[in-house]
């Protein structure tokens, strides 16, 4: 068994519920949906009218797949690229470089463990806060949404109410692309479109909106 939290967006507001399921192990992409399908079956048992979509290269939805980090592109990067390389740490950063490494080898770069604490995030001659926890990559999250997806997408996305990202372990990670998606859904539902927020007025919705 294993245990996961899926991100809703209902009563304008996004939030997490912890579910138990069965746990497929293996490196294979098949044993991964397994999981999925797992997961998703016991969010339906305990919320029947809930749509959950997986957010993550692991799923089956062309969607979800689309929404992932490793897929979202963001000033022609990828979002992954762009989250480590906003980083600014005690004694270094951010490190420019980043955005034109391979995804996985810029989050596994050692600088990142090597120059101290995390201080903010760096992004086109904007800082960003530590706080709220998520803000900065759920600002890049929406808008490389708005720059990768068209309105077909974000129509279908209406479709889904809450998020899974079977990689995500809270505790071992901070940020998963399951939240920011939910928040993505909230925008929408509340906006009709992903308003053009200024980084003070996405902090401040953020904060009231984003529970988790």
């Amino acid at each position: 068994m294993a245990r996961r939290p899926v991100f809703f967006a209902r009563d304008g507001k996004v939030f997490s519920r912890m579910f138990d399921f069965e746990w497929f192990p293996g490196f294979a992409v098949s044993q991964k949906q397994r999981s999925v399908q797992s997961l998703h079956h016991a969010v339906l048992a305990a919320v029947p009218d809930a749509s959950p979509l997986e957010v993550s290269t692991k799923g089956k939805e062309a969607l979800g797949v689309d929404m992932s980090a490793f897929r979202l592109k963001l000033c022609g990067h990828t979002l992954e690229n762009v989250f480590q390389s906003a980083k600014v740490f005690q004694q270094a950063g951010p490190f420019g470089d980043l955005l034109e490494a391979d995804p996985k080898d810029a989050k596994r770069d050692p600088r990142l463990k090597n120059s101290g604490p995390l201080t903010a995030f760096r992004y086109q001659g904007q800082d960003f806060p530590l706080e709220p926890k998520t803000v900065f990559y759920d600002w890049i999250y929406c808008a490389a949404v708005k720059e990768s997806l068209t309105a077909e997408d974000l129509r279908a996305l209406l479709r889904f109410d809450c998020f899974s990202d079977i990689a995500f372990t809270p505790g071992k990670s901070l940020n998963t692309q399951a939240r920011s998606a939910a928040l993505v859904r909230l925008l929408l539902t509340e906006f009709g479109c992903l308003p053009d927020f200024s980084r003070d007025d996405f902090i401040r919705y953020h904060q009231t909106h984003v529970m988790d």
